[in-house]
């Protein structure tokens, strides 16, 4: 049956005020049951700068150590926290993956490079208290949308080495910040391109505009998105693949859908085309007729997307 092109009036509207569709409210995403068993660490801080810099944890029952999921929540770097997980922790767990939801400085507290900085801490701290809760310090994978999908996107094309985006100051400074998956829903990857992709793509609100000061780009970067060229580079994931080896990048799974207005669907073509030139592994899929954070994406490939993961980590 062909999917329809029509854009769903009401998701379009909270992804454009915002991108804040796929956040809730809340502290610790209890509205989704925890699997028989698990543990759960919740509010648990990462770094000591910021409130903001804390994380929730959730362990399956194992006999080992078990693989780490760790989820980056989007609303365009200005709103959302970690209860957005809300909708995958079960799958994930039941799975026999950990799962950690992350929260981070926004734009409105600290601008680039500090969203960035704190994913990059958080990680760094799982993987040095890795056998304090169970994980497996050498599978951690990384999963976000939207401004997630962004963020976890840079980890994946920085995390094996140390570059600006690396504040080592925010703890565990001799431990690594690499993952070795990333999955990448409707992600932004050239924060200067967007509008352009946009008027070339989907059509969306005319007031919602890429390039304006008030743009989530331009409040995450702290200026006009134009103006600050070195730090749209320094924000953009396939800036970094100039300077990495293929072999330090892990593989990605990128899912976008083409009626996206919101997120041009050619931000993720260009970051799957920018990998696949570097020599990394990509799995790019485009939905027709999907939307922003569309409901379709947790529905129909959240299976597809957690066997991914498991035969790259090899679980």
């Amino acid at each position: 049956m062909p999917r329809s092109r029509a854009l769903p009036v009401l998701v379009v509207l909270l992804a454009v005020l915002g991108w804040t569709a796929c956040s809730s409210s809340g502290t610790n995403g209890s509205s989704a049951a925890v699997p028989t068993g698990a543990s759960e660490h919740l509010a648990v801080a990462y770094a000591p700068t910021s409130p903001a810099q804390v994380l929730d944890l959730w362990v399956p029952a194992a006999t080992g150590p078990v693989p780490l999921v760790v989820y980056v929540h989007g609303g365009a770097w200005q709103s959302g926290d970690r209860t957005e997980v809300r909708t995958k922790r079960a799958a994930l767990l039941d799975a026999g993956f950990a799962v950690a939801s992350v929260d981070y400085r926004l734009s409105g507290e600290a601008t680039w490079p500090a969203q960035i900085q704190d994913v990059k801490a958080a990680v760094r701290y799982l993987r040095a208290n890795a056998a304090t809760y169970g994980l497996d310090p050498d599978r951690f994978a990384a999963w976000g949308s939207s401004a997630g999908g962004h963020l976890v996107a840079v980890l994946g094309t920085t995390g094996g080495r140390t570059t600006e985006l690396d504040d080592l100051s925010l703890g565990e400074p001799d431990t690594s910040s690499a993952v070795q998956a990333v999955v990448a829903w409707y992600p932004p990857v050239d924060l200067d391109r967007m509008q352009s992709m946009e008027d070339a793509g989907v059509p969306c609100d005319p007031r919602f505009d890429h390039s304006s000061a008030s743009s989530p780009e331009s409040r995450l970067l702290g200026d006009l998105v134009g103006s600050v060229p070195a730090r749209v580079d320094s924000a953009d994931p396939t800036w970094w693949l100039g300077s990495a080896a293929s072999s330090a990048v892990p593989p990605f799974s990128i899912a976008h859908g083409d009626a996206d207005c919101v997120v041009p669907v050619a931000q993720a073509q260009l970051l799957a085309d920018s990998l696949t030139a570097a020599g990394v592994p990509v799995d790019l899929t485009i939905e027709p007729g999907w939307v922003h954070v569309d409901p379709r994406f947790d529905a129909q490939l959240m299976a597809p997307t957690i066997a991914w993961l498991g035969d790259v980590l090899g679980r």
